[in-house]
């Protein structure tokens, strides 16, 4: 949460953590990167393994609607008549899964 707050005052753009030249966001290999540097080795950490698992949290513990999940994991919508009607962000229950989503997170840190 630290890095977070920080990240959010120094926020001169759209995204959190933004790639070079601030207008995509990191790159997941950036990403990999830091986490490698961080002495986290490949079998026990990777960007893609916090996703996994916030989905699969997602799924088992909660009773949100697929649609929020998916949205809140920027997932792209391949159905091409639903994106084409989907107008809305989503951005109130989204907001809500991720305080549920630190909540846990926190709860899971102190047991």
């Amino acid at each position: 949460m630290t890095i977070v707050e920080r990240a959010t005052e120094l926020r001169t753009g759209d995204y959190l953590f933004p790639g070079a030249g601030g207008r995509k966001p990191m790159s997941d290999a950036t990403m990999a990167k830091a986490l490698r540097e961080a002495g986290v080795p490949r079998e026990r950490g990777t960007v893609h393994g916090l996703r996994s698992t916030f989905r699969d949290w997602a799924t088992e513990e909660t009773s949100v609607a697929n649609e929020v999940v998916e949205m809140a994991l920027a997932h792209a919508i391949s159905n091409a008549v639903e994106r084409a009607y989907r107008r809305g962000d989503l951005l109130r229950k989204r907001r809500e899964l991720m305080r549920v989503w630190q909540a846990y997170l926190e709860n899971g840190l102190q047991g």
